[in-house]
């Protein structure tokens, strides 16, 4: 149970059979009856573990725990022994302290945090910690004053961005925040009439748009009716007013102001227009309102081509795509709206080359255009890019043919197979069979792997990977994994590893002792400066790109670069922590300093694939770090670098 739970059983406990209502426990708790209902399955599959206790729920009288007084309270006892907490609970009551403290207008004590979630008030400062550093991301500070409590202070705009972004704060999905905050009523009734908003003006709002802007309209409401109003500049109000997004907003808002009997002013008008102008659409003709924004699509694929040496000017479903991408980007940045990316880390880990490479061209970008484009964006691009390097190498004819093995029917097999197809453009599927077919079928027709719903034990000489017919997405990441691997031809893999042609004895640092990652960047990178390897700017260029976006690629691994402009001869450096360090969002134990001359991209893109493969064996890079031995912490990471 969590500690919501946990503080449900104790008040029922309390009542000594007495009933409670679900409205006063939905009140004691902070959430709505829903959650309040769902909750008591988790409480009464709890009371069946050990006890004779049972949940009594009456329509109309309330709800009561029935059974034996000894039994009560030894649970009782159990429930206020304050136990282990584990990392979801903290999670969740680090999100519900943040949103009592941005939604409170008065100011709370550490007495009232510790109370209402059982726990002492030292607890309460850690989480606080924490909190008070994801605040600052957001403008906003926490304030605390003696004997008064503490405090959130900033304006309306930035709370609303807080309160949008909640689920960063511990990686958690957006729908289960509001699931938490909201009814199931007015979730459904913002949903029905974003439908029909976009039926009525011919929209189409990608999915992620949608519960963007479910979310901020239902925190827009929230706000409203506490009277906690937005402010809107002038100037904007005459830049926005203008537009055919005012005209939505309005449209929208007048509608819901008679379901929820609430008035919205002008400046919520705004408010929303604005979030309309951000918002992604899955087929977008309108132009542009950036003036660099035509030149910025023509510039990011020349750049992104000279990068990698690919010919992403020859796809033109790349090029209409990030046409359709760029217009909401540039209306975000032009408008100063908040953009989130919950696959970020994903996409760094799973992508690391073409993220980098990426990051590498918005940069130049920013200072052509004089933009800011974040790496969250940064991420979206390198989707774009990603599946239109499958799409170049599908035209190339640089395809893998592969059988599906389906032991549930043609109907499962096909529903797999249309997944794979639209996932993997880089696979052409030749049939899908049974398990007894297969042997006969590849001896007639050659594959380069087979694709298994059961485990093919007995097969040799072929390559197979088991998902489930469902095909989810960890599945999904593991067959790319396992296609790029198989996609190296028979010369890469006999030929030496990056990291071993470039990383050298005397710049392998272990047992490092530092308390923050830029100055291990400047440590690392100005070893490098003293041996030769780089120019005297190196460390500087270093910690820009690291402040641009940090460059960790998970499982612990960090790997800080500066321009290969400024590299005179190709080298690799590496770092084991004595304690991980927090890096970003993560946690870093294992680091690597890049320093690849840009006239060997080839060996750029192999290292980065190696480091993802290395990603992907936590216990390699744990042996490692825990090494004090130069040529054995060597060994551990070459036996994943072959």
């Amino acid at each position: 149970m969590n500690q919501r739970q946990r503080a449900i059983l104790r008040q029922l406990l309390a009542n000594k059979g007495e009933p409670v209502l679900v409205q006063d426990l939905a009140v004691m708790a902070g959430c709505s009856e829903k959650t309040i209902r769902n909750d008591f399955h988790a409480i009464q599959g709890r009371l069946s573990e050990n006890t004779s206790i049972k949940l009594v729920r009456k329509p109309g009288v309330g709800v009561f725990l029935e059974g034996n007084e000894i039994e009560e309270g030894k649970l009782f006892e159990e429930l206020n022994s304050f136990p282990h907490i584990n990392k979801a609970d903290e999670g969740s009551r680090a999100v519900d302290i943040a949103f009592q403290l941005i939604m409170s207008s008065e100011p709370l004590t550490l007495e009232q945090l510790a109370a209402k979630h059982f726990v002492n008030k030292a607890v309460i400062k850690k989480d606080l910690d924490g909190i008070e550093k994801w605040l600052r991301e957001m403008n906003l500070m926490l304030a605390a004053r003696q004997k008064v409590g503490i405090q959130v202070t900033g304006l309306e705009k930035d709370r609303r961005k807080a309160l949008a972004n909640l689920p960063a704060l511990i990686h958690s999905s957006t729908l289960n925040l509001l699931k938490e905050k909201f009814s199931s009523y007015e979730m459904d009734i913002v949903q029905t009439e974003l439908k029909d908003l976009q039926q009525k003006y011919s929209l189409s709002f990608t999915d992620e748009t949608m519960e963007h802007l479910l979310i901020h309209v239902l925190f827009l409401i929230k706000r409203t009716k506490l009277k906690y109003p937005i402010t809107i500049s002038p100037h904007e109000h005459e830049r926005i007013k203008e537009k055919m997004e005012y005209q939505w907003a309005k449209h929208f808002l007048r509608k819901l102001e008679i379901i929820f009997i609430v008035h919205f002013p002008e400046e919520e008008i705004i408010y929303l227009a604005l979030h309309f102008l951000g918002s992604k659409q899955r087929y977008q003709s309108d132009k542009v309102e950036h003036p660099e924004g035509p030149e910025l699509v023509p510039f990011l694929i020349k750049k992104m081509s000279e990068a990698t040496s690919l010919s992403f000017e020859l796809d033109q479903a790349l090029i209409d795509g990030l046409s359709v991408h760029i217009t909401p980007v540039l209306n975000r940045l032009n408008y100063g709206l908040a953009v989130s990316n919950p696959m970020l880390n994903d996409i760094k880990k799973m992508y690391p080359y073409i993220f980098d490479v990426v990051m590498t061209v918005i940069d130049e970008a920013n200072n052509v255009f004089s933009l800011q484009i974040p790496e969250e964006e940064g991420a979206y691009l390198t989707l774009h890019f990603q599946t239109s390097i499958e799409r170049l190498q599908k035209r190339d004819g640089r395809m893998k043919e592969v059988v599906i093995v389906c032991h549930m029917g043609i109907g499962m097999s096909q529903l797999l197979r249309t997944k794979l197809e639209r996932k993997f453009h880089s696979i052409r599927v030749i049939d899908c069979i049974g398990k007894l077919e297969l042997l006969s079928f590849i001896k007639k027709y050659p594959v380069d792997f087979v694709i298994s719903t059961i485990d093919l034990k007995g097969l040799k000489d072929t390559p197979y990977i088991v998902v489930s017919p469902l095909l989810d997405v960890v599945e999904e990441q593991q067959l790319g994994h396992f296609i790029e691997q198989l996609s190296r031809t028979e010369s890469e893999v006999g030929k030496k590893s990056v990291m071993s042609a470039f990383l050298e004895p005397d710049l392998i640092f272990l047992d490092c002792n530092v308390e923050h990652p830029y100055e291990l960047i400047e440590f690392m990178a100005e070893a490098l400066v003293k041996r030769g390897y780089v120019g005297k700017d190196y460390p500087h260029s270093a910690l820009s790109r690291e402040r641009m976006s940090a460059t960790t690629i998970g499982s612990g691994i960090a790997i800080p670069h500066g321009s290969p402009k400024m590299v005179h001869s190709s080298v690799i450096a590496a770092a084991a922590l004595k304690k991980p360090l927090k890096w970003g969002t993560e946690l870093v134990s294992l680091v690597f300093m890049i320093a690849i001359r840009p006239d060997e991209k080839d060996k750029t893109k192999d290292l980065f694939r190696e480091l993802s493969e290395l990603t992907e064996r936590p216990e390699v890079v744990q042996a490692a770090v825990h090494e004090m031995d130069q040529k054995i912490f060597l060994e551990h990471l070459l036996k994943k670098s072959r």
